[in-house]
């Protein structure tokens, strides 16, 4: 531990020392400035418009990583097992993680082992926006692998960008609070010539995770207290470490880019409270690598080519020294390969065409008792069009996947071809009012896990499958004179359905041994309402508010051999998916003020499909708010933060047995040059 926190000091330090020694050598006389020119593909208005967070919005969330600021779109789910170290992953309209993908700068970040990204490893530091769709993204010029998703979360970083005569940016964050928390970052951006600038930052978090809560249990029948007392969560400790770099540039007819990412961590398993224990032992340590590349370029005025390379090496330690549960000590190492090429041609001005293939190689070792080490090699063709009616705007893919697993001494194929529509319509030309339309047919691959985990694993499985239909609107309006100035309303009607569902179940007729099999049907009936409006109260007075709300019934039609419990699972809602949830952000400014507040409420679920008391979980709330001043000395733009989170100090859990903190403070200060 101490050798990982003297790698990351250093790290932070010579980042330091790098940016003073390029600003007392570089001087602005002896370099020229050209205005930047950016070069972009001719592209359609979205037809499913994305739920975005960018700029001042994002910043004026109290939220530490993606997965936090995720919280704030409607129709999604986080698992938030706990702190500042804990897993972190999203569901989409109840349809399951797996089905959800994450891409950073345009290509998808993958884990072949268990389909999940752990999104309390991004920073928002480095995060310029964050986008999600539905479906898919609204636009036919993109790797065939941006098909092949239910929904898709889209991380942009921020890219380098100068005022007039500078040459270089460099921002310092300093972060500290509650949980013993200390974390520095630093981001360097420096423009080498007209057509060429680059960008290093660096991000070292230290907590030692502790935090205090209240851990209550009432009988579900007698209504009797059994449990009622305060403890200090234990073994959520991290210490992680992570940078990033890469280079931008610009050529005649187009732009490419080239990024490096490493992040390594170890880290506390704090684990479920049962059975009067309060304190786990477990451990987890993670390795991840990732170097990636994107080239776009005009080869005709009607014919656009891009270019999508990536390779990453991934690596996780698992260790839990519990003699009296079972000592587990293995670790995973996987690697991934992925190469793509997207062709855009325009037939006419309103009517273009695409063509895109992507080829991935996944390996996965482990020193796991019998694991087979398998290997899977996919490919994706995509073939997509878009129509502009003007009044009616279309787009159409149909993606066809081919897949081949090998392990020793066998090998297995699977093949599918899946379908998308997407239609919006304008009918008026002065109003903003849009109505939107969509079918998908999509699916998802068994991972490795499902299929080859020692003893659990299923070789037998078949993918996952999802049908999805939604229809909506969208309203905005901007207006001139007046307090209002700009409102926006919006709401979708969906429902999903999710058949041949990965579900473990017991092996025999003891619940002692699982398996992975294909037994489950969800079908999800919801409603996705966001409103957001601008004011301006009084001169230097603005208001921002925007407000979200979700109804879902996700209910599990799975048929059980067990017919008891089938009994009480048909029809239920599924785990930890509440009826009614949403969202409020509001940001009041005034000069160089900024207070901020957010609100998050998770209404009555359940942690199991089968909807009886014992398994009720209740709803929960929470409220955070923070003030920021911005003020200037010199060169340097500095603006310091003073954040509350859990305002009211609520006992809560996202899930059961994993206690959340109750109310905790923080403070940045950023420095800008």
């Amino acid at each position: 531990m101490n050798g990982f926190r003297g790698f990351a000091v250093m790290v932070v330090v010579a980042l330091g020392a790098m940016t003073a020694s390029l600003w007392a050598q570089t001087s602005l006389d002896s370099l020229q400035y050209l205005p930047e020119v950016v070069v972009t593909a001719k592209s359609y208005k979205e037809v499913i418009p994305a739920q975005k967070l960018t700029g001042e919005e994002l910043k004026s969330l109290n939220s530490f990583s993606v997965a936090d600021a995720i919280r704030y779109f409607s129709g999604v789910q986080i698992k938030d097992y706990g702190g500042i170290g804990g897993l972190k992953t999203v569901d989409i309209r109840s349809m399951g993680t797996n089905h959800m993908g994450v891409f950073y700068d345009g290509i998808q970040l993958g884990n072949a082992q268990n389909g999940q990204i752990d999104l309390g490893k991004f920073s928002l530091d480095n995060i310029e926006s964050i986008s999600l769709y539905n479906g898919q993204k609204s636009e036919i010029f993109q790797p065939a692998r941006d098909f092949g998703t239910s929904g898709s979360v889209y991380l942009r970083s921020k890219r380098p960008a100068f005022e007039y005569g500078d040459t270089y940016n460099i921002r310092a964050v300093l972060r500290s609070g509650s949980f013993q928390l200390f974390n520095p970052s630093l981001l360097w951006e420096q423009k080498i010539s007209d057509n060429l600038s680059s960008m290093l930052n660096a991000e070292w978090v230290n907590s030692s995770g502790k935090y205090n809560y209240r851990y209550k249990r009432v009988h579900p029948i007698t209504h009797e207290t059994v449990y009622d007392t305060t403890a200090v969560r234990e073994n959520g400790d991290i210490n992680a470490v992570r940078v990033e770099g890469g280079f931008y540039g610009l050529t005649e007819k187009g732009h490419w880019n080239t990024k490096a990412y490493f992040y390594t961590s170890e880290r506390g398993i704090p684990g479920a409270i049962v059975n009067n224990i309060w304190k786990r032992a477990q451990r987890q340590w993670d390795r991840n690598f990732f170097a990636q590349g994107t080239f776009f370029t005009s080869v005709t005025p009607r014919y656009d080519v891009q270019l999508n390379a990536k390779y990453a090496n991934d690596y996780m330690r698992y260790l839990n020294p519990d003699t009296t549960l079972m000592y587990i000590d293995n670790s995973f190492h996987q690697q991934e390969l992925y190469l793509s090429v997207a062709n855009k041609y325009s037939i006419l001005r309103n009517w273009d065409v695409s063509l895109s293939g992507d080829f991935q190689w996944n390996a996965l070792q482990s020193d796991l008792d019998g694991f087979v080490r398998p290997t899977r090699f996919t490919t994706l063709i995509a073939a997509a069009t878009a129509v502009d009616l003007g009044k009616v705007k279309m787009q159409g893919s149909a993606l066809g996947t081919f897949v081949n697993d090998r392990v020793p001494n066998k090998t297995s194929a699977k093949q599918e071809f899946t379908p998308a529509v997407f239609v919006s319509y304008k009918p008026f030309v002065r109003h903003n009012l849009n109505f939107r339309a969509f079918y998908k047919h999509i699916f998802r691959m068994p991972t490795f896990n499902d299929l080859y985990y020692t003893d659990i694993g299923n070789i037998h499985l078949e993918p996952e499958f999802t049908h999805q239909y939604n229809l909506g609107a969208q309203y905005e309006k901007n207006y001139r004179r007046g307090i209002i100035r700009h409102w926006n309303i919006q709401t979708d009607a969906y429902f999903n359905k999710v058949t041949n569902k990965i579900i473990a179940v017991p092996k025999g007729n003891g619940m002692y041994r699982w398996m992975m099999m294909n037994v489950g049907t969800v079908e999800i009936r919801g409603v996705d309402f966001s409103t957001s409006a601008t004011a301006q109260l009084h001169n230097d007075w603005l208001l921002n508010v925007k407000a979200i709300y979700t109804y879902q019934q996700a209910q599990d039609f799975t048929r059980r051999k067990n017919k008891e419990l089938e009994a009480i699972t048909y029809g239920g809602q599924i785990a930890y998916i509440p009826w009614h949830s949403g969202s409020v952000i509001a940001s009041l400014l005034y000069d160089k003020w900024q207070l901020n507040y957010s609100f998050i409420y998770i209404g009555d679920r359940y942690h199991s499909s089968a909807n009886i008391r014992d398994n009720y979980e209740q709803p929960w709330y929470t409220s955070d708010l923070s003030l920021v001043r911005t003020f200037n000395w010199h060169r340097f733009t500095n603006k310091l933060s003073l954040e509350v989170n859990n305002l009211f100090s609520q006992d809560y859990e996202v899930v059961l047995n994993y206690p959340m903190p109750k109310r905790n403070y923080k403070i940045t200060l950023t420095v800008e040059i």
